[in-house]
């Protein structure tokens, strides 16, 4: 098989970048180790910045996003007994964020796909990529027992951390940055009416906790767990004791339980490669970088990073201008340390870490304070919040 671009990963990141570049005649085929089923039954972020829900409409796949969406303009953080919002209408010159599950994005993108007779191959086995130094890179795959090729001009790695685009850059070129924090999130999906229209973000001696939303029948709930814990450690009652415990007495009071229809446990960690370019082969997404979930930054950076890849894309085969696939490592990096920080910050600031002593703890209700003593402060929160222009 022949095309111009071939994608590794079928997630939401592959699956953007397929239809952005399908509608301006460039030809892709995606390879996805898993099912379609497997894929959508991930259950992942859901607040979207300003810029990518951009990119969904400019993809022709936003209708059902700004039907359904939830438009958000600010968000509450909880700490020491006080509920103060912050207004990211005011503080980001209009903007907002758009919650809408990734669950149903990626949807969308295999439903538009599939409208348009999209390449999307499930149960790609045994994935390598060769000659990514050459002008002629290939990329081998199995499915059961046949062996097949595919030749192409490029080659996308968006297979997330655990996939073969990143394992296959020489250990001699990669640069890897890592922070493993000492806790993890424990998140319950729910078919529940949410307790809050916004986010709420709680800082509690006990731990962090966030209530989110998928839709007003569709709650989304997190704590913070010792990475020790697992997931049988946590029966649907005792969860919900503990999250009222962390939350402010009336929000605790409105929150409405139920069966937990998803349990899981991620450790939180950040994480980013360098170079994101190695050859013919371009990484986007998990697959260069990780970052806490706190700020909501984890979808978005990868949104990020295919912004930069579909006009540099464009720009080679529609004007034979290599400038923007050249500086795709730099620029795709740039933005990515700036979502690092930000994450970074709004975890350090927001959890409870286990060996903190006094002098952390002051600094901690130290910056919390000064943020919402400071219109410029929030402003600088907002900004990333709603996501930093591409």
């Amino acid at each position: 098989m022949k095309t111009s671009v071939c994608i590794i990963g079928g997630g939401p990141s592959g699956l953007m970048l397929s239809q952005l570049l399908h509608l301006k005649g460039i030809d892709t085929v995606v390879l996805e180790r898993q099912s379609r089923e497997y894929v959508l039954r991930r259950i992942r972020a859901g607040v979207l910045e300003h810029g990518f829900a951009e990119l969904m409409r400019e993809a022709q796949c936003g209708e059902r996003m700004d039907r359904e969406g939830e438009i958000h303009d600010g968000f509450i953080i909880a700490h020491n007994g006080k509920q103060r919002r912050v207004d990211l209408h005011k503080y980001s010159h209009g903007s907002s964020v758009v919650v809408y599950g990734q669950t149903e994005l990626t949807r969308d993108l295999y439903e538009a796909r599939d409208r348009m007779n999209g390449i999307v191959i499930h149960h790609a086995e045994d994935v390598q990529l060769h000659d990514l130094l050459s002008a002629n890179p290939h990329v081998t795959y199995r499915i059961g027992d046949e062996a097949r090729r595919i030749d192409c001009d490029y080659i996308i790695g968006a297979d997330g951390f655990h996939g073969v685009s990143r394992k296959s850059i020489p250990q001699t070129v990669l640069k890897e940055y890592e922070k493993v924090y000492p806790f993890g999130w424990l998140g319950v999906l729910s078919r529940t009416k949410p307790v809050s229209p916004e986010l709420v973000y709680a800082k509690h001696e006990r731990g962090f906790a966030l209530c989110s939303l998928r839709s007003q029948v569709l709650s989304r709930y997190y704590i913070q767990v010792p990475l020790s814990d697992n997931i049988e450690d946590w029966p649907d009652d005792k969860f919900w004791d503990e999250l009222k415990r962390r939350l402010p007495e009336d929000i605790a009071a409105r929150l409405i339980t139920g069966p937990s229809i998803e349990k899981s446990i991620a450790p939180l960690r950040s994480y980013v490669a360098e170079p994101m370019r190695y050859g013919s082969l371009f990484l986007a997404g998990d697959a260069a970088h990780i970052v806490p979930p706190t700020g909501a930054r984890g979808l978005n950076s990868a949104a990020s990073d295919i912004y930069y890849l579909y006009h540099a894309l464009l720009a080679h085969y529609q004007n034979n201008d290599n400038t923007g696939l050249d500086t795709y490592s730099e620029k795709a990096l740039a933005r990515v340390w700036k979502a690092q920080r930000f994450s970074w910050w709004m975890t350090t600031m927001l959890h409870t870490f286990p060996e903190s002593n006094f002098y952390d703890q002051k600094l901690q209700q130290t910056d919390l304070e000064y943020l919402f003593s400071s219109e410029m402060a929030q402003g600088a929160l907002a900004e990333n919040y709603v996501g930093l222009p591409f």
